[in-house]
């Protein structure tokens, strides 16, 4: 079995090759109409990020347009109640996620004058979003430099660079993050958030991955 860290710092050279290929996949086939990705926003990420947990993106999508038509920002989401938000939320299953919603939209309004926080401290102190939530936030809706490490993520990269250690390992979640985070590209971090995400849902799948069709395949250690 090979040594994580090794691995890891061998392997820091392939990630620009990685986050290029990433991007120009994804201007040529990434996914670029989805409801949340037209006039993108902060809010706007934070809500399908939220909604996108645990759920496909096609049956997102209509509970996305549908609450975003009722709550079109945060202050009229925290001028709501629990029970309006659950009603919006209803048939999208894990209900905590709404109530964390409102909870948030509440916290936004009185701490931070309705505007999104960009600081990652800030976004995880909020209810319901973690690091990897705060990151597509910060990198989705302000452009900025932040690493996510969702679920399509994090397998696009342990195939990658063929980690073998057991994923639910504190250190192996610890090395992962070192990849995500210290090896972004230094531009156009928005474009290759997405194509990451788009390669681990769409190709880099759990089951049957497409790997013919990878724009990774060439440099892939689990190919």
């Amino acid at each position: 079995m090979p040594n994580l860290f090794i691995t890891c710092t061998i392997n820091l050279i392939s990630m620009s090759i990685l986050s290029s290929n990433l991007i120009r996949w994804h201007k040529k086939s990434g996914r670029k109409d989805l409801p949340w990705q037209i006039e993108t926003n902060p809010y706007k990420v934070w809500i399908s990020e939220v909604m996108l947990q645990q759920t496909q993106v096609q049956t997102v999508i209509p509970y996305f347009l549908k609450f975003m038509s009722k709550f079109p920002n945060i202050d009229s989401l925290a001028n709501s109640n629990e029970n309006e938000v659950l009603s919006y939320w209803s048939g999208l299953g894990y209900y905590s996620r709404g109530r964390n919603l409102f909870k948030a939209a509440k916290i936004i309004q009185k701490e931070f004058s309705s505007n999104m926080p960009s600081c990652l401290e800030e976004l995880e102190s909020l209810p319901g979003i973690g690091k990897s939530t705060a990151g597509a936030i910060r990198s989705l809706g302000f452009k900025l430099k932040a690493p996510i490490l969702d679920g399509n993520a994090k397998r696009v990269l342990v195939r990658y660079f063929k980690i073998e250690d057991p994923i639910d390992l504190n250190k192996t979640s610890i090395e992962l993050w070192k990849i995500a985070e210290n090896n972004l590209p230094n531009k156009e971090c928005d474009i290759y958030t997405q194509a990451i995400m788009d390669v681990g849902s769409l190709i880099c799948k759990r089951r049957n991955p497409n790997c013919p069709e990878c724009p990774l395949k060439r440099k892939c250690l689990a190919n």
